[in-house]
């Protein structure tokens, strides 16, 4: 089979994504550093998501979150985050950018919502790989990216590049690379502004023979000027982040 036949024939499938319902583990870590590579604190956020065909709501459970204060620390224990616990909605761009989408999450809960916007960032892209061909990246259209009344991301070029047909949980998968640098981004928070640039970029692996996601990493680097309404000037940050994306066996799924 060609790269090319393979394209296609992924590409028609993903628009046909099967009726039952998927489910996946979605598992995040930021890394928060000074100016001077000085780790300060570390995170995790861990999720399940729960989708069935493109358009129908899609459903959030056992998310948690859980604090270190140092690099090579373990994290304490995992909280609840228990307003996102059955959190459902129907990810359409125009609904989950909106100032209004996230009005029962805590005004700093910047983890939860990316892993709303996250999710619908890989759904987006596995939804354009008819237009991923073979032998040259394919730029999806740049635009600003609102947070939800609190600033907004500007992409400068995302390209996603076929790689080949690789395997993953038993699936014969497209593997696309996709990447985004050198983009801006202004996030407002209480008593707090961070303006900066933000790079990130990973991988996707796309099952031939249903169009869903398999599997997805998700790496980024935001640095940038934080300033907080009781400091005279701004400092330098620094914020990794880490993820993975991973589909569970339905009868493994908590």
């Amino acid at each position: 089979m060609t790269q090319n036949r393979s394209i296609a024939i992924a590409a028609a499938l993903t628009l046909l994504a099967a009726p039952h319902p998927r489910q996946y583990r979605f598992t995040m870590e930021y890394f928060n550093f000074d100016a001077k590579g000085q780790c300060l604190q570390k995170q995790r956020i861990v999720g399940e998501y729960t989708a069935a065909e493109p358009g129908d709501d899609v459903r959030w459970t056992h998310v948690t979150l859980a604090t270190a204060d140092s690099l090579t620390g373990g994290y304490a224990r995992e909280e609840p985050q228990t307003y996102m616990e059955g959190f459902s909605y129907s990810p359409a761009r125009e609904r989950i950018f909106s100032s209004e989408f996230f009005k029962a999450f805590p005004p700093m809960a910047t983890q939860a919502r990316n892993l709303v916007w996250d999710t619908f960032m890989f759904d987006t892209f596995a939804l354009d790989l008819n237009r991923v061909k073979a032998g040259s990246p394919y730029h999806v259209p740049a635009w600003a990216v609102p947070f939800a009344g609190a600033g907004s991301f500007t992409h400068s070029d995302i390209q996603l590049t076929w790689v080949g047909v690789v395997e993953r949980n038993k699936q014969e998968c497209a593997l696309i690379r996709y990447e985004a640098f050198f983009n801006t981004i202004e996030h407002e928070l209480p008593g707090m502004k961070l303006v900066g640039r933000s790079d990130y970029w990973g991988d996707m692996w796309v099952a031939l023979a249903s169009g869903e996601i398999e599997y997805a990493t998700l790496y980024e680097e935001v640095t940038g000027e934080l300033r907080v309404s009781a400091q005279a000037a701004p400092r330098v940050v620094n914020v990794v982040r880490k993820g993975a994306f991973e589909r569970l066996p339905i009868a493994n799924a908590r």
